[in-house]
Parts: C-alpha cells; sequence; structure tokens
C-alpha cells in the first residue's frame, strides 16, 4: 500500500486516461467522470471535484512535455484562459450560493454532467462534419473574430467544466481546429492542455473550498496519470501530423461511441 486508500484499479484508469490525455488532449474529464461514477459508483460530485484536481496536476506534467517539444501556442492558450477565469470564479460562486440556498448542488451537478456529456459526444462523433461545414460554409476566421471567439470559447469551458469536469479536451480541441485551421494538430493539443491548467486548478480548489474532493482517490489517480500523460505527451509532439490526425480521429470516434452508446 502507497498510502491509505490506495486501490490500483483507480491508477490504472488513471494510466491509460493520462497517456491518452497526453497524446490527444481528448479524453480527461469525458472518460475520467463518467468511469468514477458508473464504474467504481463515486458521488458525482466528489467524481467531478477530485476529478478536476486529478486533471490539473496531471496536465501540468502534459503542459511540461508539450512545452519543452514547442507545441504550444501560448497566446491561444493565453486567450482561453482570459475567458476560462472569470468564468469559472463565477461559476463556484454561483455553485456555493445555489447549494446553500436549495441544497441542490449535487442534482444540478448531475444535470450539467450529462448535458456535458451529450454536448461533448456529439463534438467527437460528429468532428469531421462540424469542421468540413464550417472550412464550405464559412471559411478560415480573420484574426480578430478567432481571438474573440477564443475568448468566448474559454468562457463556455469554464462554465462547464467547473460544473462538470468535462469538455475542455473534446469541444475545446474541436472549436481550436475550426478557428485555427492552419495550426498542427500537435500545437492544438499542446495549447488545449496547458490551458486545462489553469481552469481545473481554480474550478478544483473551489470543490475543494465546497467539501467535495476524496484525496485517496486524487493520489491513486496521480500514481497512474502522471507518467501515461508524460509518455502521451513525448509520443504526441514528435508524432507527424499525417499520422497523428487519422490517430487523433480514431479516438475520438472510440470515445465518442462509448458516450453514446
Amino acid at each position: 500500500m502507497l498510502f491509505p486508500g490506495f486501490n490500483p484499479l483507480y491508477s490504472l484508469s488513471g494510466f491509460f486516461v493520462g497517456m491518452l490525455v497526453g497524446f490527444t488532449g481528448v479524453g480527461g474529464g469525458a472518460l475520467m467522470t463518467p468511469l468514477l461514477v458508473l464504474l467504481f459508483g463515486i458521488h458525482p460530485a466528489t467524481a467531478v471535484g477530485t476529478d478536476l484536481l486529478y486533471a490539473s496536476i496531471t496536465k501540468s506534467a502534459g503542459t511540461l512535455v508539450h512545452g519543452l517539444s514547442d507545441t504550444v501556442d501560448w497566446p491561444i492558450t493565453r486567450r482561453l484562459a482570459f475567458g476560462s477565469v472569470p468564468a469559472t470564479a463565477l461559476t463556484l460562486i454561483f455553485l456555493a450560493y445555489f447549494s446553500q440556498q436549495t441544497g441542490e448542488g449535487a442534482g444540478l451537478i448531475t444535470t450539467v454532467l450529462g448535458v456535458a456529456l451529450i454536448l461533448t459526444a456529439i463534438a467527437l462523433v460528429f468532428r469531421k462534419r462540424i469542421l468540413d461545414f464550417f472550412a464550405t460554409r464559412v471559411g478560415e476566421f480573420e484574426p480578430g473574430q478567432a481571438k474573440a471567439l477564443t475568448i468566448a470559447l474559454g468562457a463556455l469551458l469554464g462554465v462547464l467544466v467547473s460544473l462538470s469536469s468535462v469538455g475542455a479536451g473534446a469541444i475545446g480541441v474541436t472549436v481550436l481546429l475550426i478557428l485555427y485551421p492552419r495550426l498542427p494538430v500537435a500545437k492544438i493539443v499542446g495549447s488545449d492542455i496547458a490551458h486545462a491548467v489553469p481552469l481545473t486548478l481554480i474550478a478544483g480548489v473551489g470543490h475543494w473550498f465546497l467539501g467535495s474532493i476524496d484525496w485517496a482517490l486524487l493520489g491513486s489517480l496521480l500514481v497512474g496519470s502522471i507518467p501515461g500523460i508524460t509518455i502521451g505527451s513525448y509520443i504526441g509532439a514528435r508524432v507527424p501530423d499525417r499520422v497523428l490526425r487519422p490517430i487523433l480521429a480514431s479516438t475520438l470516434a472510440v470515445v465518442g461511441g462509448r458516450l453514446v452508446f
């Protein structure tokens, strides 16, 4: 036993999810939170709060590897954070007030989690059609438009992730591919992972104050996820676009199928 409450099954889950996130930027909350709730029977509020801190620490390791490999577009990361940080803070204040007034905070989290998973499934399953639609009907965005929409995307992710821990990867990567079609996939993935660090850290600390963190669960997940995301990020930063794109598409299709069915 590494520490009281350590569970190797949690660590194994953390390793595979961490490796998937490091390689594609997708699969963190969209896989881990439902896994904790449905497979391990963790309370939804605890699963969300614990997953947020797990994601912030795990993606810090992934950001370090992507940063050293020069696969993070820091201006895009800053734009996302400019929208997500205030949105996250406001969402947590609302959640605390709502829970205090109604006692239905867990119910709200469960509802938003369901909605976020549906949105994520749509982003994953129909990603190619969505990208093709915007490429043919809308075309490439002007720099000013892309900047404003990136900030708006950050705000949306701040709300969704604070309440459900879901959306930063699948939804974030999909929309960034629409906004920045000329950017290499590795930089899209790296930028999305880097942005998730402050987003999930702030949201996770907020849930800590709300009392929805399982520290033994968090430790078990991190034992597997940190080596997992390090390996995945190292491989992903060195794989050519022509190889990474079909792997990313296949991953999105598999994850989307698991969410839908």
